[in-house]
């Protein structure tokens, strides 16, 4: 494809070269021309869905949906829990490595991404058997959630699940890996927890920024100075916090 800065009839723009054999003047503000056809403008957010986290029984029904299909069917579903209760971003999870996990001790090591707060969260009954079946189901890997050749799953390989099980749970609207860790904060907020625990929780540095993460459900403000009492303190760097409370209906009895 030729590209040459031209101006015609007073209009300046690129002189591309498309699938057609013709030249055709582009204006710089115009869509891009991919194989010779320009792609669609990319739609908002807001176009898409009105919100950016799920509920506790969307998520539930987010893991029953992908229990369902296919071979990996549990793998799947312990993907969707763990993000949900310990508010993982999906590079977090897929770099998930069997070293962070104490199933003896019931410890999740979880570090962090964009210069978070590494913090050492508890794991309780259904996180503690979903995990132990899938280190049983794929035993020969560095890596928690892995493929069928033994690697680890990629960011796009978990986006594509959590999209095909909101499709078969029929949510209406789109769902990625990310509303999981917003429907975290989202919970906790709403059920009074500390402004400052769920910063740590969540690995945040500025407690500023999960302001804009979790948003403020109905309920959130008139309790959201009460302190999350079963929270402690190791380290400014290391930060040992006990379970938040139920954070969905437990699918995985």
């Amino acid at each position: 494809m030729t590209m040459l800065k031209m101006a015609l009839n007073g209009k300046v723009g690129d002189l591309t070269a498309l699938g057609d054999g013709h030249l055709h003047l582009v204006s710089p503000d115009s869509p891009a021309p991919v194989n010779g056809n320009v792609s669609p403008p990319r739609r908002r957010r807001r176009d898409l869905r009105t919100r950016e986290h799920l509920t506790p029984s969307e998520v539930e029904k987010l893991i029953e949906a992908a229990r369902r299909v296919g071979r990996h069917g549990h793998r799947d579903a312990t993907l969707i829990l763990l993000p949900y209760r310990h508010g993982l971003r999906v590079g977090e999870l897929v770099a998930l490595r069997r070293d962070q996990t104490d199933l003896q001790a019931g410890l999740f090591h979880v570090t962090r991404l964009k210069r978070g707060v590494p913090s050492t969260h508890p794991l309780r009954g259904p996180e503690l058997r979903a995990l132990r079946q899938v280190l049983r189901d794929y035993p020969s890997s560095a890596y928690v959630f892995v493929t069928e050749r033994g690697g680890p799953l990629t960011g796009s390989a978990v986006r594509k699940i959590i999209a095909r099980a909101g499709r078969l749970a029929k949510m209406g609207f789109p769902v990625h890996p990310h509303m999981l860790r917003h429907a975290t904060g989202y919970y906790l907020a709403n059920n009074g927890q500390d402004t400052r625990a769920i910063q740590q929780y969540l690995g945040h540095r500025n407690h500023q920024s999960h302001g804009a993460l979790h948003g403020a459900g109905p309920g959130a403000f008139p309790q959201l100075l009460a302190r999350l009492a079963t929270a402690r303190h190791t380290s400014p760097d290391r930060v040992l916090i006990a379970p938040p409370g139920r954070l969905d209906p437990t699918p995985f009895n």
